[in-house]
């Protein structure tokens, strides 16, 4: 079979503008937020539950690094840099960044079908059978169906509408319920999920979450032919022929 020509790829791009715009824009966003995130993590590597948590507070657990302040008890003989002010800053407006930036690729995607057409499975694809389908062609690395260079499978549906309406409004409803304006506002927020550490320490969990899902959709990108799906979401256009994992 023939690879598709130019003028098909230009009528019919695997990713639109709208995606390309809002996937860097988030991308770009993560990876300020994983690094501020960090810093503020340094800062008192101890995570709690409930209302209350601090040094004189026995931790649900602790992470074995080094803390930025004296008074954060650790294993270490040596403090790290204290980065915690920039590093909140920057947390929080890129937290916003990623806030309207979602709401605009959720809103319009659901206004021009994207969502419905090409993340949702097809009521067919509903099963185990299916899913095992996907995940043992990749383990076989068997070359992917030339039809997936325009769509995506059920395994990749299925992920990415967890993040998009999982991992991301928990990451948000976490977040906020660590603000002290924004509970005072709305108490039930942060009551909900347990009190304002628990809230901190569900924010980890699933921030690690995400940056697992980063590590599986890199490898998978790489696996999948790098070039071209990176030239697919740069230009919304793949290249002529598929790389081979």
């Amino acid at each position: 079979m023939s690879a598709p020509g130019p003028s098909r790829n230009a009528a019919n791009p695997r990713h639109s503008l709208l995606v390309r715009t809002t996937h860097w824009i988030t991308v770009t966003s993560f990876f300020a937020l994983l690094l501020s995130g960090a810093e503020i993590v340094v800062s008192h590597p101890r995570f709690y539950w409930g209302e209350v948590g601090n040094v004189m507070t026995h931790p649900l657990f602790t992470l074995p690094i080094p803390a930025s302040r004296s008074s954060v008890p650790t294993a270490y003989s040596f403090l790290m840099p204290d980065q915690n002010g920039w590093s909140r800053y920057l947390h929080f407006q890129f937290a916003w960044v990623v806030v309207i930036t979602g709401l605009i690729y959720v809103l319009s995607s659901l206004w021009n079908g994207h969502l419905r057409h090409r993340l949702l499975p097809a009521p067919a694809e509903r099963s185990w059978r299916a899913y095992w389908a996907v995940i043992a062609r990749y383990l076989h690395r068997t070359p992917q169906n030339p039809s997936e260079a325009h769509s995506y499978n059920v395994v990749q549906r299925t992920a990415y509408l967890s993040v998009i309406f999982v991992l991301f409004p928990l990451i948000i409803w976490t977040g906020l319920a660590m603000s002290p304006a924004f509970t005072s506002a709305f108490p039930l927020a942060v009551t909900a999920l347990g009190g304002r550490q628990s809230a901190r320490t569900i924010h980890f969990f699933v921030s690690g979450a995400l940056l697992l899902f980063l590590v599986v959709h890199v490898t998978m990108v790489a696996l999948a032919g790098f070039k071209s799906r990176m030239q697919g979401m740069i230009t919304g256009r793949t290249a002529t022929q598929e790389e081979r994992p």
